[in-house]
């Protein structure tokens, strides 16, 4: 996955859940490497999703990268379901625990890139005694458990902070309102994966809407390095 850098992860929350094996087909076609899974609690966010039964199920389909979001409380109840549905990343939020020491060493001894989310009204400094143990960092560009907000621009400066925390080898992830409009500034601003949900699956072609995301976040960050 590095070495694809910059990725686009389409968030699955938008897609078509009556076609699934086509939207995931379509995906593919459209050379897609990550399928991005939002699991929702209606607890530590007000909506509900899917959980690790779905993501289980839908493993065998395709070979590719299975990202797994936990906007949930109490994750270390439920960790192990995931990373027993085939889950290649898994991310948790620091608001819902305070402490992840623990949780994402499990993850790296369990094959699973550990990752840690981090939301727009929570400060950078909340996450950095743990970036070391990070695989990826993932920053809320809008308030997590909706679909479809706009783009929260202070987190611009969140990313810029964190790119210079983390080593090179972190991925630097960004969420929320992620499209043509706003996937260059992010890209310039260090984010090199981007989560990406109506920007793809409101498009009739996804693979012109992921080629083209690809190319934008690509120009934007070789004009800055």
């Amino acid at each position: 996955m590095k070495s694809q850098l910059p990725v686009i992860a389409p968030s699955m929350l938008k897609c078509d859940f009556g076609n699934l094996q086509r939207e995931i087909t379509l995906l593919e076609t459209a050379e897609a490497q990550v399928l991005h899974w939002d699991v929702m609690d209606g607890h530590f966010v007000p909506n509900l999703s899917y959980g690790a039964l779905l993501i289980e199920r839908v493993r065998p389909l395709t070979k590719m990268f299975f990202d797994a979001h936990l906007m949930i409380s109490n994750p270390e109840k439920y960790i192990d379901d995931y990373i027993a549905a085939g889950c290649n990343s898994i991310t948790i939020h620091i608001e819902a625990v305070p402490n992840p020491n623990d949780l994402l060493q499990h993850l790296d001894k369990s094959g699973v890139l550990p990752g840690l989310a981090i939301n727009p009204k929570t400060p950078v400094n909340v996450i950095e005694p743990f970036l070391e143990l990070c695989g990826l960092v993932l920053v809320m560009s809008v308030e997590p458990g909706f679909g479809g907000q706009s783009f929260i621009n202070s987190s611009l400066q969140k990313i810029k902070q964190l790119k210079k925390m983390i080593s090179e080898d972190t991925i630097l992830s960004v969420d929320g309102g992620i499209g043509m409009d706003t996937i260059a500034k992010t890209a310039h601003a260090g984010a090199n994966y981007f989560v990406v949900g109506s920007a793809i699956f409101n498009q009739s072609d996804y693979s012109i809407a992921v080629s083209e995301l690809v190319q934008k976040a690509r120009n934007e960050t070789a004009s800055f390095t």
